[in-house]
Order: C-alpha cells, then structure tokens, then sequence
C-alpha cells in the first residue's frame, strides 16, 4: 500500500512512512494512492475475530510495510486487558428512545473518549517503528479536548517519543484539563494556546511548514491529520456493523445496510467511516452533526465550505467540537473533485477563505452518502435527558449532539448507529445542567481532579512555540 500527498507533491510512500511525519513535505494530506475491498465474504471471515485480531486485520490491509505477526502484536497490546475492558467496543440497542437506534460504545478506553481507540494502537505502533529504524520523534499535536490526552496516556514514558500538546486555554472541560495537565512524566509538555483551537491548529501547520525545523527537531503528529489514526478508526466500523448483523441469517447480511451519525469537528471520525464506507462495508448514509460550530453542516447542505475566524467559533457545551476548519475535508475534497479540480479550488480557498462547491451537493449525498444536520445547546441538554429517562444511560454533550442529529434525520427501516464519543463524567457540569445532578466521581476521578497540573501558556505566536520545542525537544545526539 502507497500514499500520496492530497497536494501532489510528494513521492509515493508506505505506512510506516507517514506513520511519523503528519502532514506531507508539501503541506498536504497523506492519503491512499488505492483502497482496498472488503467483500461479503471478506466481511464474514472477519466476523469471529475478537477486537485486537480485527484490528490487525483491517489495519493491514494499510500498513503493509509490517509483518503480519508484529502488528498482531501491537493490536493485542493496544486493545489488551488493562486498557480495554472487553468488549473493546460494546454495541447497544436503544430501542427505548426509538426503534432502530444504537449506540456504539467508543469510550471505554483510559482517557474515557473515543480518541483512545485510534490513539492506543499509535502509542505501539509509533515507538516500534522508531525502534526499528533507531529514530527519535517529537510529537506536535494540537487539540480541542479529547486528543491531548489520549495521546498524552498512550505516550507518556515511552522511551524515544517527547509530546508537545497545544489545547486552547480556558475551552475544554476541568476533566479534560486534568487528564492532560496532571502527566508529570518527563516526555509530555502540555502548551495552552490564548485562543480557540483553531489556532493551535494554525501554529501546528506553520511548525510542520518549515521543513528544516521540523526535519532538525524530528516532528511528527498524531492529530487525525495522522492517517495511522485514520486506519485505527475505521476498525470500529466493520466491528459495529458486524455486531449488528450477527443475528440475521447469513444470506440477508450483506444487503444490510445501515446508517451512521458521527459528532464531528476536525472531520477525522466520520472521514474514517467514509474509508469504510468506500472499502465495501455496507453502510447507506454518513450522518455529519455538528453543533453551532456548524461549517461542515453548511457545507453538506449547501456545498459552500467558508471556514471561520477564531474570533467567530464559539464556546460551547460540546467543546471538542469547536472548531472552524476541518483539517481532514481536505482528503474527502480531493476524493470528490480529483487532484487538479481539488486543486484549483484549494487555490480558492486560500484566497477567498471560501470556496463554492455547490454542484457537488448531490454527489457527495448520493455518491458518497454525506448528509449533515446541527444541535443546540438546548438540543443536547434535551437529549441527555431523554436517554436517560427512557434508557437509564448517561450520554455527553457530543454523544448528544449525534443523538440529537440522529432522531431528526433517522428514516424507517434503516438502523442508526449513534457513536457514544466520550463518557459522561469528562462533561459534568453540562450533565448537571440537564438531570439536575452530575455523575458521582469515583475515587479515580476526584484524586484526578484534585492533582497538581502542569502547562505553559503563550500567545498565538509561532516564535513562542518554536522556542518551547528547541528547549524540550529529542534530538538524537541527546538520546
């Protein structure tokens, strides 16, 4: 398996390859020069295997650059007891909210989001890979809650990896901040940006832009611009849809199509799913929700991608959502427009800060299956309560964003995966708000909010930032 650059300008390379350099020497998107197929029959052989042999299944289909039984050994050790319980994913019917709804339980991972799954088997992955070539990497991510520390956790001790983290001050949840800011371990530096994510973003593109700095102090990322996070995702897909479909008799699953709502913001999740999607799993319609950040629904909607200022993304109680531009569109423009049409219109974007693709609306619906819908905070609030009441579960705000989209867009029929993106406890005070109490927190959860926290915060200043790396930085002759 090859990648190319969304770009076009960068020699094809393999997995391990753009395992550890994020984004392309041309400031472009790694994506697969080829997708692989998942047919029925593939699907079925896939069936009886646990996660972890899933896993290695479906990302090997990817990272071909590895052996077989190397990456069955990261698979088992990413999703292994002690950072799993089993199953890794459980898939539950909601029936009690309305007929054909299911939640895909994303979140049981160490850091309680969605983000671990993906980001776990990076945490093997990455260090094996240094191992092998005698390489060090400094991880320079930036993120809106849930990144952080899933990177954070699967990273932390790990010899040969230093991880730079930039998270907006002041915008993620206290459970969020102490998961990050209370690693003490040496290897992790947690930077708050004054400003949204957004602009974390910006400063981690203008690091990765300057090629001899990045080359010098050997930077890498794990954000979902990463495509080995990509790959890690798309595992729960087949899984969910494999779960969903044990039941019926063989002769009638590979016609069951379902559909999928995805809480999106950076467009990494759902773009996973749209891989899937194209790879042959059956899955009818990918179901974009947004919250009042509400770019990509515009987008699908209207075919009009018009990112906004930081000034203009607002605060709200889905905060890993709060984000303006999404850095993984950039793959699915290039799926939908081709390199030279992609392109041009990219060129547009920079110019104008907009970009009209309306012709494309009915493509990307009936081609490729998007449709989008957005929630309000008092949309999220609703739902958190009608799970509750209904199903006895505690759901998040993101969840209930997917929720929410979900029950306005679901058609008879057709079952709708919802994915539960975090656990409820990391947004407490936005669960209060709705049931008129906040979950307990166990004893885990109190000594982590209780524990001392350790961050630098700068300005939106690329200079700033460049210095806090040159002074923390792995370099091979300090290893």
């Amino acid at each position: 398996m090859q990648f190319i650059s969304t770009r076009g300008g960068m020699e094809p390379v393999g997995f391990t390859d753009v395992l550890l350099t994020g984004l392309a020497p041309d400031g472009g998107l790694a994506v697969p020069a080829s997708l692989p197929i998942l047919s029925g029959a593939d699907l079925e052989d896939l069936r009886p295997l646990p996660y972890a042999e899933l896993a290695a299944r479906v990302i090997g289909l990817y990272a071909t650059d590895i052996p077989e039984p190397d990456l069955l050994t990261l698979t088992r050790a990413a999703y292994g007891q002690g950072r799993f319980p089993e199953p890794v994913v459980p898939v539950t019917g909601l029936d009690q909210v309305t007929d054909g709804l299911i939640l895909v339980g994303l979140s049981e991972g160490p850091t309680m989001a969605f983000k671990d799954l993906a980001m776990q088997f990076l945490g093997q992955a990455i260090p094996y890979v240094l191992r092998r070539q005698d390489r060090v990497l400094n991880i320079l991510g930036a993120t809106s809650g849930d990144t952080g520390s899933a990177a954070e956790h699967a990273f932390k001790g790990q010899d040969g990896v230093s991880v730079f983290m930039l998270s907006p001050a002041g915008r993620m949840s206290a459970v969020q901040r102490a998961q990050m800011y209370s690693i003490a371990d040496v290897n992790i530096h947690n930077i708050a940006v004054q400003g949204v994510f957004d602009d974390c973003q910006n400063l981690v593109k203008a690091i990765n832009a300057d090629q001899a700095f990045k080359s010098t102090y050997a930077i890498g990322a794990v954000n979902s611009i990463n495509f080995g996070r990509i790959a890690a995702q798309i595992v729960y897909y087949v899984w969910a849809w494999l779960r969903v479909t044990d039941e019926l008799p063989a002769a009638e699953r590979s016609a069951y199509r379902v559909d999928v709502t995805v809480p999106s913001g950076n467009f990494g999740n759902v773009y996973a799913g749209h891989l899937a999607r194209e790879m042959g799993l059956p899955l009818r319609r990918l179901i974009v929700a947004t919250n009042e950040n509400n770019v990509l629904d515009e987008f699908f909607r209207t075919g009009v991608y018009a990112p906004r200022a930081s000034k203009d993304t607002l605060a709200t109680s889905s905060p890993s959502m709060d984000i303006s531009r999404a850095s993984n569109l950039e793959r699915f423009l290039w799926t939908l427009l081709g390199p030279d049409a992609f392109a041009q219109a990219w060129r547009r974007l920079e110019e104008d800060g907009r970009v009209d693709l309306s012709k494309h609306v009915a493509a990307m619906r009936e081609r490729y299956g998007f449709v989008s819908a957005s929630s309000s905070h008092k949309d999220r609030l609703t739902a958190i309560r009608v799970v509750h009441a209904t199903a006895g579960r505690l759901i998040d705000p993101h969840t209930a964003d997917g929720v929410t989209v979900a029950l306005s867009l679901m058609q008879p029929g057709f079952p709708t995966l919802a994915l539960e993106t975090a656990k409820a406890a990391k947004f407490g005070e936005t669960v209060a708000e709705a049931l008129g109490a906040a979950p307990e927190p166990d004893d885990v959860l109190r000594a982590l909010l209780e524990a001392e926290q350790h961050v630098e915060t700068i300005g939106h200043n690329v200079d700033a930032l460049r210095a806090l790396i040159e002074q923390d930085a792995l370099v091979p002759e300090k290893v």
